[in-house]
């Protein structure tokens, strides 16, 4: 009896110690966080610098001459259109005015006298008192009094148009760049125009960039089959890389550039809140194709080696496999397009990728 219970005793511990020592060893199984390779359809894009240029620049120029008497806004504010700029000294174009108006005044006045000249003239020659002669000299009077008369009012709209070049105001609405001149400066705008300023209208910028005519032939077709595509172009300042703009694709030039291949292409940019500028550097993500049915991983779960890019997978035995891939384009940001080397629903290691290695034995975490 005793060695029958001996017998029943000894099994339960072994039984016991085996159990432990199992569970002893899937405890000393790491966890790794594992994801599933998916199928999605992704846009393919190319990316190319370029620059943004504002809607319009036009130069503030001075076409009189004199000193700037004053300057009516701040380096670098936002003007808008018909806003005075600057004022440049006026006494000579106003003095140049009354001159105009009172020789027009004297015009009038010798036309009215040459005027009842003639009229009297012809009555007489009527009665014969006059010769034919004096007639026609007293019309040819009336006549270059009428020219006079033109003249003067040509030079009035002369002196007028000079005055009012003494005000710059401002030709469109944008930022207005700092003065080329201070107050108090001679600008000799009558010899040749001076540059006072210069405003960028930018409530819309352009982003110029060139691409090659290969891509170009991409980039029609999938401006004809899917043209949505290109109202909304990814754009990053190389300022702010954080922030994404959009852009609507604007104008493809005409013909190429023979000395160095290419096409400019220009992209619309909504400034509406003025964080933007003429001339920042821009990286733009042109669309050119679109992949149905691209195999996608994460893109920071792939490693490099002297064989080139592989993945960390595991397969049904839970053992991780080196995996050898073939890589495409970036997709959504973080994914990353894979050619060649797993097939969708492949599982592969997301994290802790210096801590496994080929033929290890993992317990997976199928994250999303």
């Amino acid at each position: 009896m005793n060695n029958r219970l001996l017998f029943v005793y000894l099994s339960a511990l072994l039984l016991t110690s085996c159990a432990h020592k199992k569970n002893a060893d899937i405890a000393n199984v790491p966890e790794i966080d594992v994801a599933e390779a998916i199928t999605d359809s992704v846009v393919i894009y190319n990316t190319y610098p370029g620059t943004l240029s504002a809607d319009n620049t036009v130069d503030i120029v001075a076409r009189v001459s004199g000193s700037v008497t004053s300057q009516n806004y701040k380096n670098g504010d936002k003007v808008s259109r018909g806003q005075l700029l600057f004022t440049i000294e006026d006494t000579k174009y106003r003095d140049a005015l009354q001159q105009a108006e009172a020789q027009l005044a004297t015009a009038r006045s010798n036309h009215d006298y040459a005027l009842a000249q003639y009229t009297a003239m012809k009555k007489a020659l009527e009665s014969d008192a006059v010769s034919l002669m004096e007639v026609n000299k007293a019309k040819s009077s009336v006549q270059q009094a009428e020219a006079a008369i033109k003249q003067a009012e040509a030079a009035i709209s002369s002196a007028r148009t000079n005055l009012g070049y003494c005000r710059v105001t401002a030709p469109c609405t944008g930022h207005a760049s700092a003065s080329t001149l201070s107050v108090g400066a001679f600008v000799n705008g009558e010899v040749s125009p001076v540059t006072l300023a210069t405003i960028y209208e930018d409530a819309k910028l352009y982003a110029k960039f060139y691409i090659g005519d290969e891509a170009m032939q991409q980039v029609l077709k999938s401006r004809r089959e899917s043209s949505a595509l290109f109202d909304s172009i990814p754009i990053k300042l190389n300022e702010s890389p954080d922030k994404q703009l959009k852009s609507r694709l604007t104008y493809i030039a005409p013909d190429v550039d023979t000395s160095t291949g290419t096409l400019a292409i220009r992209s619309e940019v909504d400034n509406t809140d003025g964080t933007l500028h003429d001339g920042m550097y821009a990286t733009i993500s042109l669309p050119l194709r679109v992949e149905p049915h691209a195999t996608l991983v994460k893109d920071a779960a792939i490693s490099s080696d002297q064989l080139g890019k592989f993945l960390y997978t595991v397969n049904d035995s839970n053992k991780i496999v080196y995996t050898p891939i073939k890589v495409g384009a970036m997709a959504n940001d973080s994914m990353r397009i894979v050619s060649s080397g797993i097939t969708p629903g492949t599982r592969y290691v997301t994290k802790a990728l210096l801590k496994v290695r080929p033929d290890m034995t993992v317990r997976p975490h199928l994250v999303r």
